[in-house]
């Protein structure tokens, strides 16, 4: 794991003043790669790459970026981790002895000799052989890549399909400039940063900014499965070329409707097994100690299920604890690590270690960012860091399997006519919030810890007359952002695109994971564990989105993920054979902290002093009236607004320290 940067001016100045220029940049990023660093420039077109290290495989020299293909045309930095490089090692090596046969094997084939183990060399080898889109498409991994070819003095930014690591371009200036976090563009003499104000009510839509956009304009994140190309004339014009797709969901799905898996249960169930055991030993590769996230879930619990069930040793196991009861999950995860004989650490956080975390969010994310979870998500991330380099994740089994509580509330109560719904929804709202708990689980049969908040939001949902409107209440925080952004508007998303397209043949369940897939699953989900973990220099591995895993998934019918009101189905029948089903089935609770009562009690001083009203004229960016509503009926305890808040609170917080 690693952190990236570079520019591509339109220019030349001085060696020494690029050299600056690199250094800054890749220093701002330093905790992505604390391990090493290097530079690389050609003066000739104003190309500069600089490269942050986190050695995770081959530690020695041989593994330092940026680093030159043996002929010397192509530069590349690359963070992430290519996991069958191994495997791709061996169809080059195969195919250099195919055209060079009269060669020994120890007279490198083809001249195909190899300085080290690591997989940026592998890579830089497969795109000497076989060209850029091919070796993508032959990658099975996580990773952002800059790649310079010296020759056609043209840049390749490309990013893995399924969104796990970030990647940014953009201008600065006449300069095109490009990094893994934003911090890294910043120290460029021609930034502007100024904040784009459409981004932002798309931000309090969805509680973090959606690629392609950033929270500044003229900055934009490559969509996952995509990679651009940017030659010296496009700098030349200031203009950014669209986005080649090598990967799609879309078209995966579209693939899996074609041809279901029309297999038994225990036919899925075996497939299942195989494609997730698979992908688990490859993530387990590592030069370097590794471990696991543990929260005694059903994701995280198959994940460390098949860890152990692949090595002699205890897998490292790590969980966070909470006081509060309904947050805390530390019991459920070590009754697992028991089972499963792993080397288990909690570590109890007491709700002031908790709250001294917030103040490092802005800078951590870089652009607003309001998933509240982000808090123990760095709290278990640095922790886990103290014993091991790498840890493995179950992020993904929701949007692969069928996880969320939405899509029950849709396989619930979509088929009452929509007349009926908007009655009693009607009704609903007048009712106090115990009744509405209950209500929310008769109706739905969800299986939720903490009900209250999506009682309302199911009510919300009810009203809706058809499946998108549904699906788009049910992601949505803030239902009309334009009103509270000063002089914002919501641009066209991805989510948009899906809102209307759903193709023959599809149930509106298997749609909203597909679009989950999409949108919320590398937006909110993904973005929170990258910058967390690298915050502390951790790599985090998330199983489950191996492509070979997701294209499965997408197969499946849906009786195979929602089966007599649960979801996840058949993970679950996989992971009952690691793990006792008592261990498992239990209410649903989210991997979240009480927002809603520190906001009462001791974030309350910070929180007024960021949402005073005549802070919030004077900086221009938010209409106070919506927010101090909601602020008084939270305190007053008339309605939890605590997800309304947080999002307020962490752009004000992202503002503050912006300034």
């Amino acid at each position: 794991m690693c952190g990236i940067a570079g520019y591509f001016a339109n220019f030349v100045t001085s060696g020494q003043s690029y050299d600056g220029l690199l250094e800054r940049m890749a220093n701002a990023i330093a905790h992505r790669g604390p391990n090493d660093g290097g530079f690389w420039r050609d003066d000739v077109v104003g190309f500069g790459l600089s490269h942050r290290r986190l050695s995770i495989v081959d530690l020695s020299s041989a593994g330092h970026q940026p680093m030159v293909s043996p002929s010397g045309r192509f530069v590349l930095s690359f963070n992430g981790e290519i996991y069958n490089h191994a495997r791709m090692r061996d169809v080059l090596e195969k195919t250099a002895r195919m055209a060079s046969p009269n060669r020994s094997a120890g007279s490198g084939y083809a001249g195909l000799s190899w300085r080290g183990h690591s997989d940026t060399e592998t890579l830089l080898r497969a795109f000497e052989s076989w060209g850029v889109e091919k070796t993508l498409k032959r990658s099975v991994g996580m990773f952002a890549i800059a790649l310079w070819d010296r020759a056609e003095r043209c840049l390749y930014l490309m990013r893995d399909r399924m969104g796990e690591k970030p990647l940014y371009y953009g201008w600065a200036g006449t300069t095109l400039v490009f990094g893994s976090e934003l911090k890294a563009l910043r120290p460029h003499p021609g930034w502007q940063g100024e904040i784009d104000r459409d981004a932002l009510t798309l931000f309090f839509r969805h509680n973090c900014i959606p690629a392609p956009y950033s929270i500044y304009k003229n900055v934009w994140k490559l969509l996952p499965g995509t990679y651009v190309t940017i030659s010296l004339d496009d700098v030349r014009q200031h203009r950014l070329p669209v986005p080649n797709t090598y990967w799609s969901i879309l078209h995966e799905g579209e693939q899996g409707r074609a041809a279901p898996f029309n297999g038994s249960d225990a036919e899925a169930l075996v497939e299942l097994e195989h494609l997730s055991a698979d992908a688990i030993a490859l993530q387990q590769l590592a030069d370097v100690p590794l471990g696991a996230f543990l929260s005694g879930g059903v994701d995280s619990s198959a994940v460390v299920a098949l860890m152990q069930a692949q090595q002699i040793r205890p897998v490292r196991t790590f969980t966070i604890g909470f006081s509060e009861a309904e947050f805390n999950e530390a019991g459920h995860a070590s009754a697992v690590a028991r089972h499963l004989g792993t080397e288990h650490t909690e570590l109890y956080v007491a709700p002031a270690e908790a709250q001294a975390v917030i103040p490092r969010l802005p800078s951590t994310y870089d652009e607003p960012f309001a998933d509240s979870s982000q808090i123990p998500t760095f709290l278990v991330s640095q922790m886990a860091r103290q014993h091991v380099t790498v840890s493995l994740s179950g992020d993904g089994g929701d949007e692969l399997f069928g996880g969320y509580n939405r899509y029950l509330v849709a396989h619930n109560i979509r088929w009452l006519p929509s007349g009926f719904r908007r009655a009693m929804a009607a009704c609903a709202r007048v009712l106090p919030p115990q009744v509405l708990n209950t209500l929310l689980l008769q109706l739905s049969r969800l299986n939720v810890n903490q009900p209250s908040d999506k009682a309302y939001k199911a009510i919300e949902a009810l009203a809706m007359d058809s499946d998108t409107d549904l699906y788009r209440r049910l992601v949505s925080h803030w239902h009309d952002p334009a009103s509270l952004v000063i002089g914002g508007r919501e641009p066209p998303t991805v989510l948009d695109e899906m809102l209307g397209r759903r193709e023959s043949g599809e149930s509106f369940e298997q749609w909203m994971m597909t679009t989950d897939m999409q949108t919320y699953l590398p937006d909110d989900i993904l973005t929170k564990l990258d910058r967390a973990g690298m915050a502390v220099g951790l790599e985090t591995r998330v199983p489950f989105l191996d492509h070979r895993l997701v294209e499965f998934s997408l197969s499946l019918p849906l009786h195979l993920k929602i089966r007599n009101g649960q979801g996840k189905w058949l993970l679950r029948q996989m992971l009952y054979k690691f793990v006792p089903k008592v261990l498992i089935e239990r209410p649903k609770m989210g991997f979240g902290v009480p927002i809603n009562s520190w906001l009462r009690g001791p974030l309350r001083e910070w929180a007024e002093e960021l949402l005073d009203e005549s802070r919030l004229r004077r900086e221009g960016f938010l209409n106070p009236k919506p927010i101090r509503n909601k602020w008084h009926e939270h305190m007053s305890g008339e309605r939890d607004w605590q997800y309304y808040l947080w999002d307020v609170l962490m752009f004000q917080a992202w503002l503050e320290a912006e300034r």
